[in-house]
C-alpha cells in the first residue's frame, strides 16, 4: 500500500547555546524523537469504500485517482456467469472484479485515503462486512441506465450508519439527469449528498473524494468526532 511520510519541520537543536566548531551539530534524541512522532501524529489515513451496481464503474475510478499502481482483481467474464451477470446497458464490459480493487491517494499533506473497490454482484456481497470494517466513508457510484443497481449499496451504508455520497456517473450514452432527480429517486436523506461525476477524470472523482470528507466533517457529533484530527480540505 506504500508508506505515508510527514514532511513536517523537525525542531532538533544543538546541546549547548553557543556555536560548536567544527562537524555536524549534535541533537538531543529525546527532542528528536518527540519531534518525530509529533509530526506522524499530524497524518490522518483513512479505509473508503467505493460501492455501487455491476459496471457502475468502480474499479475506473480507483485506477483513475489512486497515485500508486492500484491493485485490481478483474477476470474476463465467462459463460460460468451467464444468467447471474446483468449486462443490459453494460454491453461492452468483458471483466469484472471478483474481489476488491484497492489505491491511495493523498488529499493534503496531512489527509491519504485508501480506497477500496467493493465487488457489485450480489454472489460477491458476503465480503463487504469485511472490507466495510474501520471504513471512515463511502463513495455510492450510481448508473442512470441501471439505477435500480445501487439500491443495495444505499441500503447497506444507511443501515450501518456510514457516511457516503452517491455519485452519479455520467457515460457517454446514459441520459441526463439532475443529482436532485436522482436523490429522489433513490430517496435519499437531505444530507446525503448527490452530484455528477465522470470517474475517468482526476479532477472529478477529487471533487466526489473530498465531497465526502466534507460531508463527514460537517455530520453528526459521532461523525464529527471521527473526524476530528482531520485537516480542512
Amino acid at each position: 500500500m506504500g508508506s505515508a511520510r510527514s514532511d513536517g519541520p523537525r525542531s532538533d537543536g544543538p546541546l549547548s547555546d553557543g556555536p560548536l566548531s567544527d562537524g555536524p551539530p549534535l541533537h538531543d534524541a529525546g527532542t528528536e524523537d518527540a519531534s518525530d512522532a509529533a509530526d506522524a501524529s499530524m497524518l490522518a489515513a483513512h479505509k473508503i469504500l467505493i460501492a455501487g451496481g455491476f459496471g457502475a464503474g468502480k474499479t475506473t475510478l480507483v485506477s483513475t485517482i489512486s497515485e500508486v499502481r492500484p491493485l485490481l482483481t478483474e477476470e474476463r467474464l465467462s459463460s460460468a456467469g451467464a444468467g447471474l451477470d446483468n449486462l443490459r446497458g453494460v454491453g461492452g464490459k468483458t471483466t469484472t472484479t471478483v474481489a476488491m480493487d484497492f489505491g491511495r491517494i493523498t488529499i493534503s499533506e496531512r489527509l491519504v485515503l485508501y480506497l477500496f473497490g467493493v465487488p457489485g454482484q450480489e454472489r460477491f456481497w458476503f465480503m463487504w462486512d469485511e472490507l466495510a470494517y474501520g471504513a471512515l466513508g463511502a463513495v455510492v457510484l450510481a448508473d442512470v441506465r441501471r439505477l435500480r443497481d445501487c439500491f443495495p449499496s444505499v441500503n447497506y451504508f444507511e443501515t450501518r450508519s456510514l457516511p457516503f455520497v452517491v455519485a452519479i456517473n455520467c457515460f457517454d450514452d446514459a441520459p441526463k439527469y439532475d443529482p436532485e432527480e436522482v436523490r429522489v429517486a433513490l430517496d435519499l436523506d437531505p444530507e446525503v449528498p448527490a452530484l455528477l461525476c465522470d470517474a475517468r477524470q482526476l479532477s472529478s472523482v477529487k471533487t466526489v473524494l473530498t465531497t465526502l470528507v466534507e460531508s463527514i466533517s460537517a455530520g453528526s457529533p459521532a461523525e464529527r468526532r471521527m473526524v476530528s484530527a482531520l485537516p480542512p480540505v
